[in-house]
């Protein structure tokens, strides 16, 4: 994808040889377009919790490289298992981060020391290099859907998505996973117009979703949070597709805090609600999402407080509570498999379900 006409990927070693790698600061999106340069885990951990990067595909990506950077010093198994435990502490669940680190360790755990550090930059960099070539690949599939939705329509009017927080290009390395079909199907000419969620307390879909979107020339409207299940009611949503943190071996997606109430919505509008997700973001140790995958609970201050442009037009921060009133921020829920239409992967498209999983990924 494309900034100002450059195209970009959301992680990138500055040449073949690096000992670093730069990312978007993303905290400073839509306003100011910055790049940081990481040399050390230290530096990658405090990137993946501050969410200065974000979005469950690429954290394990960035964190990949955290792993080669915390061997820079000592490469033995002691230091490879340190360091990957902690990497994985950062954000407890996405669980691409865990996918991605339990990889490099069982490659680099096999070689002698001595090897570590070379093997761990081709390796990290293969998974962004396939990270790539999946979300292509769920664009295609995803776009599928769209057009169906375009001829029952007569090719009239336009394609009103729906998609809740961000899961666009720069929430995994290149393409994104739910957004991916939108540009494919923006590309191809499909009239398509989506209605973005702007996703308190962080507000990535006002801030970023908005911002990719509108950099692509794709027509997009950001609505208030509870918004969705008015427009579900008036006729004018098609189809919600929003990406995932963590689904579960029977189908339950864990996702940005507020994708339940729009599940809930979408099924009781008949709207069909489709994840889209890589097989990597599949945790298949786990069954029940609501009752097993860790809900990670974040700062009270992204609820207190908000952040955007002041009338002056810098950058700012104001208050949104009255200062002796304290504030819950889980950052994710659990949407239950029955109100999931399917899930959109790079092998396919299948059921919510644990026969639907085990067809597109029978290894598994």
């Amino acid at each position: 994808m494309k900034i100002n006409g450059i195209a970009y990927r959301s992680v990138w070693r500055p040449s073949d040889d690096a000992k670093s790698i730069r990312i978007f600061d993303q905290t400073r999106f839509p306003w100011e377009v910055e790049v940081l340069e990481l040399r050390d885990m230290g530096a990658v951990a405090h990137a993946i919790r501050s969410m200065q990067v974000r979005g469950a595909p690429l954290i394990g990506a960035v964190a990949a490289y955290g792993l080669v950077f915390a061997l820079q010093d000592d490469a033995s198994d002691a230091a490879l298992e340190k360091a990957a435990a902690d990497l994985i502490e950062t954000r407890p669940t996405a669980i691409n981060l865990r996918w991605a680190i339990e990889r490099m360790v069982k490659h680099l755990r096999s070689l002698p020391p001595e090897r570590r550090i070379d093997a761990g930059y081709v390796e990290a960099d293969a998974i962004c290099d396939e990270d790539v070539q999946v979300n292509e690949a769920i664009g295609r599939h995803g776009l599928e859907l769209i057009r169906e939705i375009w001829e029952r329509k007569g090719r009239q009017g336009r394609v009103n998505l729906l998609t809740h927080c961000n899961a666009g290009w720069i929430a995994t390395v290149d393409w994104g996973t739910a957004l991916a079909p939108i540009y494919m199907a923006h590309d191809e000419g499909i009239p398509v117009h989506v209605w973005v969620d702007e996703t308190r307390p962080r507000n990535q879909g006002s801030l970023l979703t908005a911002w990719e979107l509108g950099s692509h020339g794709v027509a997009h409207t950001v609505i208030a949070d509870n918004a969705g299940g008015h427009y579900m009611q008036a006729g004018d949503v098609d189809m919600v597709i929003v990406g995932t943190d963590r689904v579960t071996a029977q189908g339950d997606v864990a996702n940005k805090i507020g994708t339940y109430l729009k599940a809930l919505a979408a099924k009781d509008n008949n709207v069909p609600f489709w994840v889209a997700l890589p097989s990597s973001t599949i945790d298949w140790r786990v069954r029940d999402g609501v009752k097993e995958i860790p809900i990670e609970e974040r700062s009270q201050n992204e609820v207190l407080f908000m952040t955007g442009l002041t009338e002056s037009g810098d950058p700012g921060r104001v208050r949104i509570a009255p200062k002796n009133s304290p504030a819950a921020n889980p950052a994710f829920d659990v949407t239950p498999a029955r109100l999931v239409t399917g899930l959109i992967t790079e092998r396919g498209r299948c059921d919510a379900s644990e026969e639907g999983l085990k067809a597109l990924f029978p290894e598994s």
